[in-house]
């Protein structure tokens, strides 16, 4: 056991996994020495700071962090600045605002028929009067009040599990909504990964099917991660979908969003990136609309013979929120015969490929080292294989990259064809970053599977969850 004055500079308590850490609130020396013998003599292995003042004590317990280390309080009733229930009542209503609440035993001689009781009632955990108590008794009490301050954490640390799980599910539902589309050739594939820790970012995506046939789909990304891009991202989704079956032009759809996004972002800083597509209704062509966003993949060619092709940022206009001039002009892609449009976010692009990491084949033979996409996970391969020649950017992180998730996509698809390609894509991806993604990662196929083709569209739903994704 140690003992110190909580006041004193660097006064520390252990790690909690050696000895709790117990706030003696005396300012009897000779009474702080006889409890520092009871504590040695019950064989309670604590570290003993002190406060010679409930005035003291009230500063520790409010220290920004909430008093780290104080497992318990050890009180007594006749302090200089407080004498009876008030320091009771004065250290729980502090001790109410610390993250976990430390426990709080009367060591005290007063004396009392009721008092006791009344001190439990205020908050105490446990009422000791000094000439009466022993090592023994004081061992026990110090235990049994540790052993339920740790039982009420856990409560409520599952009490915010539960608040958070609800919380999240009602988030899921709102950023990843069921597509409204009628035509049975029209595949729509989404997958969201959330990033590290499972919480929700401000990611979204939506399809709608127009009653003249016309298909759209967006993929957004707010920037931020966290319960309020969350909610913005749920919002603008909501929002979104709303425009799209109110009948607005599609080239008027971004402008009136942004409007709402100026309207409900929490501040003035906070901007969107977008990707939207419009297939016509007879399927011959797609208009692009990027706002600020990376551009999608276009696959195309029959079953079997798929190709892919990473399309150029061609007449990327502004993200939404961004106070600049410029618009969002559409780029026409005319197409002949089946085709997907595979959108995604960038917390795709921006994961990070671990050292070791098995890389598409295509991205090892052909690094260009530029540190992005095919040349970040050809950077790897140099790495493991001639560490020597990659020169000043051995210490780069190397990133996914458009090239490398084109690569990655592209192998995908010659080995297993578009159907679940979004999962394999989510699975590969966390694969080579070594776990769960820095960022959000939403990814959406839209597909049509042709005029004169057995074949009916996918539809599928992945929310990759911490639980589930942790098993290889």
């Amino acid at each position: 056991m140690s003992s110190g004055d909580v006041l004193q500079d660097g006064s520390e308590g252990p790690a909690e996994d050696t000895a709790a850490t117990v706030l003696l609130v005396e300012d009897d020396d000779g009474d702080a020495m006889l409890v520092t013998e009871l504590l040695e003599d019950a064989e309670v292995t604590v570290a003993l700071r002190r406060a010679r003042s409930v005035s003291e004590a009230v500063d520790a317990l409010s220290r920004p962090g909430g008093a780290p280390g104080i497992d318990c309080v050890l009180l007594d009733l006749g302090l200089p600045d407080a004498v009876g229930l008030t320091a009771v009542s004065r250290l729980r209503e502090v001790a109410e605002r610390v993250h976990d609440v430390p426990a709080l035993v009367v060591l005290t001689g007063l004396t009392g028929g009721d008092q006791g009781l009344q001190a439990v009632a205020a908050g105490a955990d446990d009422y000791l009067v000094k000439g009466e108590t022993d090592s023994g008794l004081l061992g026990r009490s110090l235990r049994y009040a540790l052993q339920r301050r740790r039982s009420a954490a856990q409560q409520r640390a599952l009490y915010r599990s539960a608040v958070r799980a609800e919380e999240t599910a009602r988030l899921e539902r709102a950023l990843l909504p069921n597509p409204l589309v009628g035509d049975e050739r029209i595949s729509v594939m989404v997958g969201y990964l959330p990033g590290g820790g499972g919480l929700l970012g401000g990611d979204f995506f939506d399809t709608v099917e127009r009653p003249d046939g016309t298909v759209l789909s967006v993929v957004g990304d707010v920037a931020g991660h966290g319960p309020d891009e969350a909610a913005l991202g749920a919002t603008l989704r909501t929002a979104w979908r709303t425009l799209v079956l109110t009948g607005t032009p599609p080239e008027r759809i971004l402008e009136h969003l942004e409007r709402v996004l100026l309207t409900e972002r929490a501040r003035p800083e906070v901007f969107v990136t977008l990707c939207q597509v419009m297939v016509t209704p007879d399927r011959s062509a797609v208009d692009l609309y990027l706002a600020g966003h990376l551009p999608p993949l276009l696959i195309t060619g029959p079953v079997g013979d798929l190709r892919c092709e990473l399309l150029p940022p061609t007449g990327r206009g502004r993200a939404l929120g961004v106070p600049v001039d410029g618009g969002w002009a559409p780029r026409r892609i005319d197409l002949d015969g089946p085709f997907a449009l595979m959108l995604y976010t960038d917390g795709l692009v921006e994961a990070e490929v671990r050292r070791g990491a098995t890389v598409p084949a295509a991205a090892a033979d052909e690094p260009v080292l530029d540190g992005v996409g095919r040349d970040a996970l050809g950077l790897v391969a140099l790495r493991a294989e001639r560490p020597a020649r990659v020169g000043p950017m051995r210490r780069r992180v190397p990133r996914l990259g458009q090239s490398g998730l084109h690569d990655l996509v592209r192998e995908d698809l010659e080995a297993h064809g578009v159907v679940g390609v979004v999962e394999r894509v989510l699975r590969r991806v966390r694969a080579l970053h070594g776990g769960p993604l820095t960022d959000d990662a939403a990814l959406l196929v839209l597909g049509w599977t042709g005029r004169d083709t057995p074949y009916l569209g996918e539809r599928s739903s992945t929310l990759a969850d911490s639980a589930e994704w942790a098993r290889p």
